[in-house]
């Protein structure tokens, strides 16, 4: 586990400089806009989907300075849904990582103004990478459109996630929420990393098998957290999905049984990457770093 602290830590402070660079301090105009984004971005999140990024892309030997403006876009589409996600025509919270929420902090119109900026720039990033071929960022781009929008992408897990919210939704449509509100990114962020790597297809379709997995897994942890720690561990508001009746594996087979699922789709996961001839330590380490989180 010490390899895997030091090398998220090292992805934090890589991705926040690469962040800081595509995000500047100071004058930029509209100041307000751009404090509110910034608040946002800096606030303590754990750069998960980079770090699968950059595991990834290292496993298959690319350097990370190649991955970072890809990994820094990805953190930009995740912050922008995290905005969005807790505006009050939304899941309506006043806390994100122990801190107030942008629109909370900022009020309604900036923190939708910065979660739509955080979108464009994200973009902007990827295109402007002169270290990726131009057909690596077109294809990357494409990705992560698909992987962030609709038919089977961010939002639209959030819209039904939100058409969910107080009706009994079987095992199969909770899974289709969460693959796409959650999963797809993660998914993204796995493939991006072999694309920047220049993997051989094959490597591509394990990569992908594998996101879609820690994906999965990502979202049963999060739903047993909601119902089993406090506030101030989480950093957000505790049994919100409890109280919006959200659609979660917790609420339709109880929190018992979702810990045994966790369990086995850790170890699929882990299945996985024995299709790899590649060095997997800190991917092994990222399935098991999901399973004991707290927050």
């Amino acid at each position: 586990m010490h390899q895997l602290t030091e090398f998220l830590k090292g992805v934090t402070c890589d991705v926040d400089a690469r962040l800081d660079q595509l995000i500047p301090a100071g004058a930029t105009s509209p100041r307000t806009l751009h404090e509110a984004i910034r608040w946002s971005v800096f606030a303590g999140g754990k750069r998960f989907r980079p770090a699968i990024l950059i595991a990834v892309g290292e496993a298959l030997g690319a350097p990370r300075s190649t991955m970072l403006s890809t990994a820094a876009a990805v953190e930009m589409i995740h912050t922008y849904s995290l905005i969005h996600d807790d505006l009050p025509a939304m899941d309506d919270d006043d806390l994100r990582r122990g801190k107030a929420t942008c629109h909370v902090k900022f009020g309604e119109a900036t923190a939708i103004l910065a979660g739509d900026v955080l979108q464009t720039l994200a973009f902007k990033a990827v295109a402007d990478d002169a270290g990726l071929s131009a057909e690596d960022r077109i294809r990357i781009i494409s990705l992560l459109a698909e992987a962030s929008g609709t038919p089977y992408g961010m939002v639209s897990g959030q819209q039904l996630d939100l058409d969910a919210e107080g009706n009994e939704l079987s095992i199969q449509e909770i899974a289709e929420i969460h693959a796409q509100k959650t999963g797809a990114l993660i998914t993204a962020s796995a493939v991006c990393g072999a694309i920047i790597a220049s993997a051989r297809e094959e490597e591509i379709t394990v990569f992908r098998s594998f996101g879609e997995k820690l994906g999965l897994l990502f979202q049963i942890t999060d739903d047993l957290l909601d119902v089993t720690q406090e506030t101030a561990t989480l950093g957000k508001t505790a049994g919100k999905d409890v109280s919006s009746r959200k659609a979660t594996y917790p609420a339709h087979y109880g929190h018992v049984k979702t810990g045994e699922m966790a369990k086995t789709v850790r170890d699929d996961a882990l299945k996985g990457l024995n299709d790899l001839d590649r060095d997997t330590v800190l991917l092994r380490g990222m399935v098991e770093f999901v399973v004991s989180r707290n927050s």
